[in-house]
């Protein structure tokens, strides 16, 4: 519990008020020879709106921002005045202002295995690519080099010990180092924790740590801007003793903040796999006419051209082709043919044949003939028990059921877009991190909004009964508490939608694996197909196929470009570059 301060704090506004660099124009800056204030965080300028003594100028060093960067003016005493200078560049950003003062004391920081330290030149791939994943603003390119030498600047990431692996970054900017803040205050920036992480309270803990090491410097307060609707974050915050203040942000119009000066989105109700290649296809100025939001069905339009689509799948794909995908059994027989490695395969007739072929290869998958999203998806069975379960629960999603031999490896996805790879990841099956504190149920539910805001609610782990024997194998059950630092898979298979998790390694993919899958695209006649293959290393030659998708989920794979290779797929002529 945060401790809270027993004086009777002031209304927020006359909190402000209080503030000596929140008078009329400036005074305390001119009679201190004090410039007007803009910070590089390597994302864009943080430009301090109450060192500014002419809106006028404000507005114009907003409009100076550069292509790709995100500029912020922050505190801007008057932005009404400021949007009145250039109301068709800027807009006043939706976002609420935080404080935390000093004046009462924080919250400990608690030990958890979880290390906090200062950002170095190694970490930077893996900030930006967490920022990426979440829709930031990458850092510049050798940034972190330079804010090592900057004292206004304190950029911390937090690292799982066991693996090395840093899951969080946040940056935090000192005032009084920047401009010499007469009201002494800090503000906190650009939180983010990977998607992927499975451990909680990843942003509470830098948050803390980043609060306290502004007071150790002597600060008296730390700000933050926060989306107004943006509840789970407002929780956070809110618990650790921040409170609402009357401050603002003005923002350039541009493609990054594109959202939040339009308007609400429109109201297409589809998922984020239809949604992302809607509104690629609209910033291109094609025409999106939504035909049917549950079922992810609509229709482009650019020109003369019109192509039908439900999410990645479109009428360029034939219905033989997607027939091939459809039917497991026929595309384990089609890639076998191309002379593509598959693992061994049977159609089941009985139960009986199921055992005589899980004597043979001890280890087996059991699915469906027919099915997505990993639905009777049974993986890694050793037991006739198992098999027999399995066979049951498959029984329930399709009168056809294969039973496959188990190969273990790297579940690995691959994207080709008409002929060519444009996009690699491992996909990972969902598993939690042990606190010592929170049972596996509470773990698997606390990853399970995660991974649900994460993937706007297309993720989640699913407390059912696979689950369970997963956790049986590993001798736990839902109450088990790990110990902290402690690692469980708690899904065999690696399907997102199921909870796993996704790694870029395009750039890594071994050339006989790209080769390899866009023999199995052409194999199966599928100008856009997502490729599942087990590979012992992703540097390496070896792999097996396992499925075909001719529907793949493109928004999983960013920051590869696979929406943007679609549309210039669907249409051609709006290609970036092309007239």
């Amino acid at each position: 519990m945060v401790e809270q301060s027993k004086k009777q704090s002031p209304s927020k506004l006359e909190d402000m008020a209080s503030l000596k660099s929140w008078g009329a124009p400036c005074e305390w800056f001119e009679e201190h020879g004090c410039e007007e204030a803009i910070v590089d965080c390597g994302w864009g300028r943080l430009i301090f709106g109450q060192t500014f003594r002419d809106p006028g100028n404000l507005a114009r060093v907003l409009q100076q921002e550069t292509k790709g960067r995100r500029d912020i003016a922050f505190y801007v005493r008057e932005p009404h005045v400021v949007l009145a200078a250039a109301p068709l560049a800027l807009f006043l950003d939706p976002s609420h202002t935080f404080r935390r003062n000093f004046d009462s004391a924080l919250a400990e920081i608690e030990e958890d295995g979880l290390s906090i330290r200062c950002a170095t030149v190694d970490d930077e791939d893996v900030i930006n690519a967490i920022y990426s994943a979440r829709g930031m603003i990458a850092l510049e390119p050798g940034f972190i080099a330079k804010a090592a030498t900057r004292n206004e600047l304190v950029i911390l990431v937090a690292e799982e010990p066991a693996t090395g692996g840093v899951v969080g970054v946040v940056m935090g900017v000192d005032h009084v180092a920047a401009f010499q803040d007469p009201d002494n205050g800090s503000s906190l920036w650009a939180l983010a924790v990977d998607t992927r992480a499975r451990r909680p309270g990843i942003g509470r803990k830098l948050s803390l740590e980043l609060t306290h090491r502004f007071e150790k410097r002597g600060r008296s307060f730390m700000d933050l801007s926060v989306m107004h609707d943006n509840t789970d974050a407002i929780a956070l915050y809110r618990n650790l003793g921040f409170e609402q203040v009357p401050a603002y942000c003005v923002k350039k119009k541009n493609v990054v903040n594109e959202r939040l000066f339009v308007g609400p989105e429109s109201d297409d109700k589809l998922n984020i796999y239809a949604q992302i290649i809607v509104d690629e296809a609209r910033r291109r100025g094609i025409t999106a006419e939504i035909e049917d939001a549950e079922a992810g069905l609509f229709r482009l339009t650019f020109g003369a051209r019109t192509v039908a689509c439900r999410e990645s799948l479109s009428e360029l794909t034939s219905a033989v082709a997607m027939s091939r995908c459809d039917d497991k059994a026929l595309t384990h027989r089609l890639l076998k043919k191309a002379g593509l490695m598959v693992p061994a395969q049977e159609r089941v007739c009985d139960e009986a044949q199921a055992l005589a072929f899980l004597e043979r290869h001890h280890r087996v998958v059991v699915k469906p003939v027919k099915g997505e999203q990993g639905h009777g998806v049974f993986v890694d069975l050793q037991s006739a028990k198992g098999v027999k379960a399995a066979l049951n629960e498959a029984a329930k999603i399709s009168d056809d059921i294969i039973i496959e031999q188990f190969v273990s490896g790297k579940d690995v996805r691959v994207i080709a877009i008409n002929g060519e790879v444009v996009a690699a990841a491992i996909r990972q099956p969902a598993s939690i991190v042990g606190d010592g504190k929170h049972c596996i149920r509470e773990l698997i539910e606390k990853q399970s909004r995660r991974r649900e805001a994460a993937t706007r609610g297309e993720s989640k782990i699913p407390i059912d009964e696979e689950t369970e024997r997963c956790l049986r194998h590993a001798g736990h059950s839902y109450e088990t508490i790990l110990e902290d630092g402690e690692f469980l898979e708690v899904r065999k298979t690696a399907n997102l939608h199921t909870g796993g998790t996704i790694h870029d390694v395009t750039t890594e993919l071994h050339v006989s694996l790209a080769d390899a899958s866009v023999r199995a695209a052409a194999a199966l006649g599928m100008p856009v197909v997502g490729l599942d293959l087990i590979v012992p290393a992703i540097d390496q030659p070896a792999y097996w196929f396992i499925e075909a998708n001719e529907r793949p989920g493109l928004a999983n794979h960013e920051p590869a470009p696979t929406v943007e290779r679609y549309v210039d797929f669907l249409f051609p002529s709006t290609r970036s570059g092309m007239s």
